[in-house]
């Protein structure tokens, strides 16, 4: 579903490198809305925390390289907001956490201000 490497997608117009973006975000939301459903030890959680950790994982990495045309202060905001959603996400795989919640909220925001 979600193959292509980053790296493909950056090549494309940055229209589309967003609308793929969006897709990704909300894919995610979907996985977490089910996660939450049926709780922290489901196979749901497992799925959402995993595309999740991948998603911001490859987020990050752009992010970070110096070909990034995003302004040097708002991609540092957003590797920060990123780690702490990597962190979150640790804390619910080793069971120190058992909501998606926090996670939730700071997705949406994060999708809906891509549109």
């Amino acid at each position: 579903m979600y193959r292509i490497s980053y790296a493909d997608v950056l090549e494309d117009d940055p229209h589309e490198v967003r609308v793929r973006e969006q897709k990704a975000l909300d894919h995610s939301i979907r996985l977490m809305e089910r996660a939450e459903k049926a709780g922290p030890n489901s196979v749901e959680a497992v799925e959402a925390v995993t595309f999740l950790t991948k998603l911001w994982s490859m987020l990050i990495e752009d992010l970070a390289s110096p070909e990034n045309d995003l302004p040097k202060e708002l991609r540092a905001h957003i590797i920060s907001i990123g780690i702490w959603i990597l962190k979150e996400a640790e804390k619910i795989r080793s069971g120190k956490s058992n909501s998606f919640s926090g996670l939730l909220a700071v997705s949406m925001a994060i999708a809906e201000g891509l549109k």
